[in-house]
């Protein structure tokens, strides 16, 4: 079947809107998991060292939730892989070498290591010694955050494609050293931000939950004793999360500067550029790009003068460069213009067709230049990798326009991300110091806050993957692979058929998962006596 342009464009947003409904419903239940166990493990321990039934009534409440979000999480996290082969084959064919490395270790870890150890965790009450199953514990929540760890990985790869070389006999990029991909600075960045905004929503979950036991006078030692451990937990983690944005910015600035640009909607490049704390924008800016020199994007903005020059490359008086650079170039900077990009790849497309052709005929001579041009050892080779194929993706581009992002939701979206950041900071910080006073039961506006920061805390890690994931857009691999040109050659009636249906399916099952969620919070910890009577430690 070929698709026909206007085929193609709603092939690419039904592909696109699939995937991302079914990765925001994903990350509803995945980073509760990655915080979560490591609270448990660490009451858990309490509970080993003091002998106190008390803790481990608490930590097999706890693990109740973390269990139900874990399952759930499984389930949609397997239909997204699914997804890569159905909707994104192109992708997949073009990267599978790369791409395909890091998922099937996530699989091994999440379906062996944490699967094995989960069981343990939940049914090995009893049954096995207090030490081993300390160790379970503490080995499910170490493999639930491994599990992550390959998944970003991957992703990272996307944002920062490395360690891989162009074949032109197979028309794929091919891994050339795992190690660069695993320890790229961006994958590694992105691991400890994301695995650490886990550890922040997970506490905010405790300390919410534990707000509204206090509210209603039930189970108070409980909950006040895991607000202290949840508060302390995600005040160190609040401030790490902040250490690991401020260095996933400045890998941003360095390796995607049309992402940086339109998360601050800077048109005009320019030197100790200034960051908006915030602004609001002109409607223009969501409806047509502005590329007049000195556009201004902003109805009204509040801006800290050189703040995102000095962040961004550690330097207050660093050049920042703007849309209009990208678009345009910028040879003072070296930044070759959007159109450029699009002829470099223009000319890697035609000179890989060509060498397909001479293979198919059997024309040596040509075969032989053009292996010498796509040997990266040779001068010529060089400049083809560095230059022709590293703006492959280009060629797909139909005007320089669609490079550039969603700005309006990339700059809206990072700064709720970077202010609720802050808030959550202020809220562990004040939290712990009243619970340390014995007095944070006495103030219910606080706890009710507690409770109504919950939707918050899942508000703010959603920003911050759409400021990745849009900040992104065209591209599934930067620069290389658009979303044009990764989606597999199916009717767009079959996406918006299954789009619909995995959106019941995923409403549906989140409705359970909150139905079960609240019903064990009513029910609360196993009654003492019930704790007593099963226990053949006690």
């Amino acid at each position: 079947m070929i698709l026909s342009a206007n085929d193609l464009m709603e092939v690419v947003d039904w592909s696109r809107a699939q995937f991302a409904m079914t990765a925001i419903y994903h990350w509803l239940f995945v980073p509760l998991t990655l915080g979560l166990g490591f609270i448990c493990a660490i009451m858990e321990t309490i509970y080993y060292r003091t002998g106190d039934l008390f803790w481990k009534r608490t930590v097999k409440f706890w693990m109740r939730i973390f269990g139900i979000n874990f399952a759930i999480g499984v389930a949609t996290g397997l239909i997204l892989e699914f997804e890569f082969g159905t909707n994104w084959s192109n992708y997949s064919y073009f990267v599978g070498d790369i791409f395909g490395a890091p998922l099937a270790i996530e699989g091994i870890m999440a379906f062996f290591l944490e699967s094995t150890f989960f069981a343990v965790m939940f049914f090995g009450w009893n049954r096995v010694s207090r030490g081993f199953h300390l160790a379970s514990t503490w080995l499910t929540a170490i493999g639930a955050n491994l599990s992550a760890l390959w998944i970003l990985v991957a992703n990272a790869w996307m944002q920062y494609p490395t360690g891989t070389t162009f074949n032109p006999d197979t028309a794929r990029h091919e891994m050339t050293s795992f190690w660069d991909v695993l320890f790229s600075p961006v994958a590694i960045n992105k691991f400890f931000h994301t695995v650490t905004s886990g550890f922040v929503l997970a506490a905010v979950v405790v300390i919410g939950i534990s707000a509204w036991y206090l509210l209603k006078k039930r189970e108070t030692q409980m909950a006040r004793r895991s607000i202290v451990i949840a508060s302390i937990f995600g005040l160190c983690s609040s401030l790490f999360l902040a250490t690991t944005g401020d260095g996933s910015a400045a890998q941003v600035a360095k390796t995607q500067p049309m992402k940086l640009a339109a998360m601050e909607a800077l048109y005009a490049g320019e030197k100790e550029a200034g960051l908006v704390v915030f602004g609001v924008l002109r409607p223009e800016v969501g409806k047509k790009y502005l590329f007049e020199k000195n556009a201004d994007a902003f109805y009204f903005k509040v801006e800290i003068p050189k703040l995102l020059s000095l962040l961004s490359f550690r330097n207050a008086e660093a050049y920042v460069p703007g849309i209009n650079d990208m678009v345009f170039g910028n040879p003072e900077q070296q930044i070759i213009p959007i159109q450029g990009k699009m002829g470099l790849g223009q000319e890697a497309l035609k000179a890989m067709k060509e060498y397909r052709e001479a293979k198919a005929t059997g024309d040596a001579v040509t075969q032989s230049y053009y292996n010498d041009l796509f040997d990266p050892n040779t001068p010529d080779g060089k400049y083809m990798h560095d230059f022709r194929l590293k703006h492959l993706g280009y060629a797909y581009l139909d005007n320089p326009t669609e490079a550039i992002p969603n700005i309006p939701l990339v700059f809206y979206s990072f700064r709720v991300m970077v202010g609720l950041g802050f808030y959550f900071i202020l809220f562990f910080a004040i939290t712990l110091v009243l619970s340390l006073r014995k007095t944070i039961g006495n103030r219910r506006w606080l706890l009710r806050l507690m409770i109504v920061s919950i939707p918050l805390v899942y508000l703010s890690s959603v920003a911050g993957w759409i400021v990745a994931e849009v900040g992104r857009q065209p591209w599934t691999v930067y620069e290389m692979l658009p979303a044009s040109a990764s989606v597999s050659n199916i009717a767009s009636g079959s996406l918006m058929t299954t789009f619909f249906i995995f959106l019941v399916l995923f409403t549906i099952l989140l409705i359970a998962e909150l139905m079960i969620m609240f019903r064990q919070i009513k029910l609360g910890p196993q009654p003492a006596e019930i704790e007593g009577k099963t226990d053949s430690e006690k």
